[in-house]
């Protein structure tokens, strides 16, 4: 498994990591348990939550099912921030009352990483630093991070919070990759060259920030997975010869492609089937070329200026 440091180095992580979006969807404990294992088997002990994934259920039910293995060897991620339908709140009482809830689903004494869960345009930066230095000093959470954030949002955040924010989760993958078209369309009178997001790409390496890729098979918004749809013709073509040279899976091929940036970026999967994560974890094996990233990226669909 490759590794990952995060921000300044403080904590080693896999290159990838497993999302608990859908562990609800599970049938027993046991077929989560089981999931788990294959994924620590694998050098995947990266664990990525939310709070209001499944409405807190996630967390639980993992909280249950790592019963026996030993905390330290898990890294623990949870996010919050979203009251679905109501409001984001980064406000000092409901991080507090957030971590303190998630905690008790899980079971544990401590977060390994906390991120924000998507902006909050009435965030008062005085009080998520606040909020962040009572969770450090209990020992409640070491890191904190962020997710879909651009550079200047973070620049708030980090300029109270004493350069605390060292992660950024964004979605990314082949075919919803606009972190890396406007880097490459600068200076052209095109959408591509378009920095939607203060060239978060930049700004992260430049400030040891990690980014986390979500999505990391789908195109749009949740649209749906770019693998076998016919949409995309070309680039599953390309997908399938280098999966074929490399004798892995289209999926491995996929994360191959993200794990290749210098960047460093680290990827999370959020699949519930064993064999497909066994089958993802040889991206790491995938040493792929300058070319053959660059005809990925053509293949999706995109041109060199």
């Amino acid at each position: 498994m490759k590794k990952l440091y995060i921000g300044d180095g403080g904590l080693e992580v896999p290159g990838i990591a497993l999302g608990c979006m859908r562990i609800a969807g599970l049938d027993t404990k046991n077929a989560v348990r089981e999931l788990i294992d294959t994924a620590l088997e694998h050098e995947i002990n990266f664990f990525d939550h939310a709070d209001i994934y499944a409405r807190g259920e996630a967390e639980r039910i993992f909280g249950k099912a790592v019963q026996g293995i030993p905390r330290e060897k898990l890294i623990i991620q949870t996010k919050c921030g979203i009251r679905p339908g109501v409001c984001y709140d980064f406000s000092k009482e409901h991080i507090l009352y957030s971590v303190d809830e998630s905690l008790k689903r899980l079971n544990m004494e401590y977060i390994d990483i906390l991120l924000l869960h998507r902006p909050d345009t009435l965030m008062e930066p005085e009080t998520v630093a606040e909020a962040f230095d009572i969770l450090e000093s209990q020992g409640k959470v070491r890191h904190f991070g962020v997710s879909n954030q651009n550079a200047m949002q973070i620049e708030l955040l980090n300029h109270y919070c004493d350069r605390k924010i060292k992660i950024n989760q964004l979605q990314f993958s082949i075919a919803h990759c606009g972190i890396i078209d406007s880097g490459l369309n600068v200076n052209m009178q095109n959408n591509a060259a378009i920095s939607r997001d203060g060239n978060i790409l930049e700004y992260c390496r430049l400030n040891g920030i990690t980014i986390q890729a979500w999505s990391t098979f789908q195109y749009g918004f949740f649209e749906g997975v770019f693998l076998g749809n016919e949409r995309f013709p070309e680039l599953n073509r390309v997908i399938d010869e280098l999966a074929e040279k490399y004798q892995v899976t289209n999926s491995a091929v996929a994360i191959a492609w993200i794990l290749r940036h210098p960047a460093g970026i680290q990827a999370l999967i959020g699949s519930t089937n064993k064999q497909r994560i066994k089958d993802i974890c040889r991206a790491c094996d995938v040493k792929m070329t300058r070319e053959e990233w660059y005809a990925l990226y053509m293949a999706a669909g995109k041109k060199l200026p």
